[in-house]
């Protein structure tokens, strides 16, 4: 049966994977290395890791299986998950497939190059009403397919 992990320190549509993932009566996990507010619910886990470099990550790598859900927007974590033969979103409803991941982590190591260059200085654009809409209706997509 399809679980969903939530990499849950930055992501911002906790909300509606709780509200989705409740309407399928699917398991989720909320990964985080700090204790955050949740639904009292059987079907939300909230695990809490240590504070170690990327310890959320990992632990979301090593207990996902094939056709689990990760909400992520870390991409080597993205990747991890893909190798795993899981289903990755990002937040604002795009999709990592393997063929996009190395494009994305060729982008990552360029964007973190110019950052550190000061070529670049801006972040990512901020989150909007569109990111999240478009996330509630890949998540909804999503889930349905797995279940056929």
């Amino acid at each position: 049966m399809t679980r969903i992990f939530i990499d849950a320190d930055a992501c911002p549509v906790k909300e509606e994977v709780y509200r989705v993932a409740g309407r399928h009566r699917l398991m989720t996990f909320v990964v985080s290395n700090s204790w955050m507010r949740i639904p009292q619910s059987p079907l939300i886990e909230q695990i809490v890791v240590d504070d170690g470099f990327d310890a959320a990550d990992n632990w979301i790598a090593e207990n996902l299986a094939c056709d689990d859900v990760v909400i992520t927007s870390d991409i080597p974590l993205a990747d991890r998950a893909l190798k795993k033969s899981a289903v990755v979103l990002g937040p604002s409803g795009k999709a990592f497939t393997g063929q996009s991941i190395g494009m994305s982590l060729a982008m990552r190591d360029l964007n973190a190059h110019l950052r550190e260059t000061g070529d670049i200085t801006g972040g990512a654009p901020p989150f909007s009403k569109k990111d999240r809409s478009r996330f509630l209706n890949v998540l909804e997509n999503t889930l349905q397919k797995l279940r056929k």
